[in-house]
């Protein structure tokens, strides 16, 4: 892991500024007059993002994980979209081993002013596979995952449940399974938000692996069912 522990790793106002400008003029030719800004704000995004790769080595492994694996671009893809804005209005990164291409769950940082910054982690757009082991676990034991989603400090921090529901049951599960509105998500995503003034604070690095520190139990709960439970032998 590549990081620089020297370099400041706090966001300014400079930064915040630059993206609610850009809300405001979506456009190639504003963002090239206002490349030096650009740049400017990066840099100090990377930084904050060094400083928590830095810090979450306290409790999570980061072999060959850099700053520049976990960053996402601000250029959109605009090849299948009806807006053909061409930048994002946020600077994002996936944090975790291996960055943004691990293909595991992993703690996802957004910083968009307007009070819109948040940590976040879950099952966002799980396979048709792994939504199937998922709701086969809560069948078979649902108590090990409201163990850690109904914790104290883990409601505290993230408290409501982003994503998609079914509005029925789904195939193979009754309607009155004990746990039918588990059964029914087809997403599981928790964020936990940061306002402007939080997101400015010179400790906010430490409270972003609060955050993932909090939330790291039920991503670990996922990867091992998604990436590392083994299927049970068959008798032949």
């Amino acid at each position: 892991m590549t990081t620089n522990p020297t370099k400041k790793a706090t966001l300014t106002v400079a930064t915040l500024y630059f993206l609610r400008d850009l809300a405001q003029n979506n456009q190639r030719e504003w963002f090239h007059m206002n490349r030096k800004r650009y740049e400017a704000a990066r840099q100090e995004f990377e930084a904050l993002i060094g400083q928590v790769l830095l810090q979450l080595t306290a409790i999570e492994p980061l072999p060959n994980t850099e700053v520049k694996d976990c960053i996402f671009r601000i250029n959109r893809d605009i090849r299948f979209s009806k807006d053909k804005s061409p930048y994002k209005l946020n600077f994002a990164a996936a944090i975790g081993p291996g960055g943004r291409h691990s293909g595991r769950t992993d703690y996802y940082l957004h910083i968009q002013p307007g009070n819109e910054s948040f940590l976040g982690a879950g099952m966002w757009n799980p396979t048709p596979t792994q939504l199937a082991k998922y709701r086969q676990e809560i069948d078979y034991n649902a108590a090990e995952l409201k163990r850690i989603i109904e914790a104290d400090e883990f409601r505290a921090y993230f408290p409501e449940i982003w994503g998609e529901v079914m509005k029925t049951a789904p195939k193979g599960y009754s309607a009155d399974h004990p746990e039918i509105d588990l059964l029914r998500r087809k997403q599981l995503f928790f964020m936990h938000r940061f306002t402007d003034k939080e997101v400015l604070k010179p400790g906010f690095a430490a409270e972003v692996v609060k955050a993932c520190q909090v939330i790291k139990p039920y991503c670990d709960f996922l990867n091992y069912l998604f990436f590392e439970e083994q299927d049970e032998p068959v008798d032949l």
